[in-house]
This record gives C-alpha cells, structure tokens and sequence, in this order.
C-alpha cells in the first residue's frame, strides 16, 4: 500500500473530498453526543512549526488526542528545517519514531520535500503556497449550510494568497462558482487559476478573477475575505493598506450582495482593515464555526490518510 499526503487540494479526488466531509461530520456529531472512538489509537504526530499558529496547533493536537493519539510539538528552535539539519535527514529520523506528520511552513517546497522523503503521510498545515486544510474546512462549512457543495457562489475579496490558491483549486474540483477581486498586481497565481478553471470546466463550475469588488459579490452565497499581509509579508503591510482600501468588507459593499449572504473569514482578522466588526460578528458570519470546523475536518483527513496507507484498519 502507497502512503497518502495532503500537501495539496489536488492530492485529492472529488470523491475523496466528500468522503472527507462525510467523515468529519460523523465525527462533530459523535463528539457533540460525548463519543470519541480511538480511530488512531496509540498514533503519532508529529507537528512541524516555522510559524506561530493558534488554531492549526490547537485543532491538530486536540485532534489526535481525541482520536486516541498524541502529538508532539516541534518549534522552530526545535529542529531548523534546512539549516541545522537536512529536510530528508528530519524525515528520516520522525518516520522511525512517529506515524504522520504535519507541517506549517513558509515555502511550499519545504512541505513537498518533507512528503518527498517521508515514508509517512505529510499534511500541509499551511504553506506561501497553499492552505488546503483551510479550504476543506471552509467548503465542509458550506456543506453544512447549503446541503452541498455543487453550484455554490463564493466571492473571495482580498489577496490572491494561499488560501485563495486552495479555495480556488477546491471550488473547481466540486463544481463551485467563484469569483475573485483582487487589486491589480495582487492576483493569485496564474498557474492555480488556470488548473482551476480546467477542474471547474469538468464539474460544470466556473472560476472568474476581476478587479471590481462590488461585481465579485452581486450574488454570492458567501463572502470570503482574509488579512492583507500574510506572516513573512510585514514590510509590505503599510503599502498594501493602500492598494487594498476598497477591497474591505464593510457593510456597503455587502449591501450589494444578496440579503442572506454569508461571510467567511480563515482568521486571525484585523478588524477595521479587510473586515469591519459590524460584518464579522453579524448574524450572517460563519467565522468562528469555520474555526471550530477545523478541528473535525483535520481529525478527518488525518484517519483517511492513515487508512489509505495502511497505518490503521479501525473503522468503529
């Protein structure tokens, strides 16, 4: 049996996503009525740390422990990923030790490498590249409100960054409506974009990036907005305030969008930046399930990696 990773949204079949989501909602429910089955019983995992976290760290160790497992920490000054030890020299000692390892790094290399030399699945818990346990918990949110996934409108407001990258890339592979407005220059990846619109072509979906803000949102299901300056991006705050102005969520602009429309948000958020509290902490906002969705969806993907390579055969 092949090892699974997650590094990416298109590790992943279409299929595969829904199995996942049908996953993580037995698990919220089983949780909610005080059953925790030990689907990893005695698992490692192992987490990988180049950047501060609150909710990847919490929801993955949380995680494991109700899954019967544990996980171990490992901080920058824990390892040095590439300076004070090789990536295959890392992996090569964590695989004789732990049974799954996550990683929240800058470069996206970094967690290809890990998945490259590691024997043992690798989950990308955030890269420069992609956010994709983001992306699933955000979808699995929608499934939750909608019934589905297929033909959902998403408006995506903001830096054409990781996050939209995996959103991107998810909306495609289910069939989703997307649209992004990003100022000029900010765009996401032509590459994703492009890989994006094939996967929406195959699902009847459609992937749309434009500059008008107000034209994004005509009508969404959902808004969907993230910080303008990501970690490692600090210097380029002050001028990406300015570029990004009329690109905040408040609530003119979603007044142009339909009565019901949600609003979505990965956190952590600058409040009065890219999103304004009277929007936020609506009656529309779905941010903190969101946030509370990582926890069940991580849990998820983390049993159907180590089923899919053999690390375990519990299905109770």
């Amino acid at each position: 049996m092949v090892k699974r990773d997650f590094t990416s949204i298109i590790d992943l079949s279409r299929d595969e996503v829904l199995e996942i989501f049908e996953l993580a909602r037995d698990l919220k429910s089983r949780l909610r009525h005080g059953d925790q089955p030990p689907l990893l019983r005695n698992k490692i995992l192992a987490m990988i740390f180049e950047k501060p976290s609150l909710r990847t760290r919490c929801t993955f160790e949380v995680g494991m422990y109700q899954l019967g497992g544990h996980a171990i920490y490992l901080g920058p000054s824990d390892i040095g990923l590439g300076t004070r030890e090789s990536i295959p020299d890392v992996v090569h000692n964590l695989e004789r030790w732990v049974h799954l390892i996550m990683a929240r790094t800058f470069l996206h290399e970094t967690v290809l490498e890990l998945a490259q030399h590691a024997a043992i699945p690798v989950v990308n818990g955030l890269s420069d590249g992609e956010h994709p346990c983001q992306a699933m918990t955000d979808f699995f949110t929608l499934f939750e409100q909608q019934g589905t996934t297929e033909g959902v409108r998403l408006s995506f407001i903001g830096d054409g960054n990781n996050i939209c990258h995996s959103l991107l890339l998810l909306s495609g592979l289910l069939g989703a409506h997307m649209r992004v407005a990003t100022p000029k220059g900010y765009e996401p990846r032509a590459d994703i974009v492009a890989q994006a619109i094939e996967l929406a072509r195959q699902r009847n979906g459609s992937i749309e990036v434009g500059h008008d803000p107000v034209e994004a949102v005509c009508d969404a299901q959902a808004i969907y907005t993230d910080v303008w300056a990501s970690m490692g991006q600090e210097g380029e705050a002050e001028t990406r305030k300015t570029a990004f102005l009329s690109y905040q969520v408040n609530a003119a602009l979603v007044a142009n969008a339909p009565s019901d429309v949600l609003i979505m948000h990965d956190l952590p958020a600058h409040r009065g930046e890219e999103i304004t509290d009277e929007v936020i902490d609506s009656s529309r906002s779905l941010v903190f399930r969101q946030a509370e969705n990582r926890l069940h969806i991580q849990k998820a993907i983390l049993v159907f990696l180590a089923r899919a390579s053999g690390l375990t055969t519990d299905s109770s």
